[in-house]
């Protein structure tokens, strides 16, 4: 199989590639809409209801060495 000056100059020429490559540059305002949707969202809080305390929800929280969650001690000071 021979290889024609044609042929070399042809692929050198179209540049074939096996990976996608844009056509064109991605503008900024573009990339502003695409990333619109990336927020940083603040966490929400919630009180224990026996003690009163704020912790982050679905966690447990240390109160005066105890250990609660969702208002039942999990760790009390005696045991640690």
């Amino acid at each position: 199989m021979t290889i024609t000056v044609a042929k070399i100059v042809y692929k050198f020429k179209h540049k074939e590639t096996d990976m996608a490559v844009p056509k064109r540059r991605v503008s900024h305002s573009r990339s502003a809409k695409r990333r619109t949707h990336y927020k940083a969202t603040k966490p929400t809080i919630s009180y224990d209801p026996t003690t009163g305390e704020a912790h982050l929800r679905h966690r447990a929280h240390w109160y005066e060495g105890n250990l609660y969650y969702k208002g039942q001690i999990i760790i009390s000071k005696e045991e640690a």
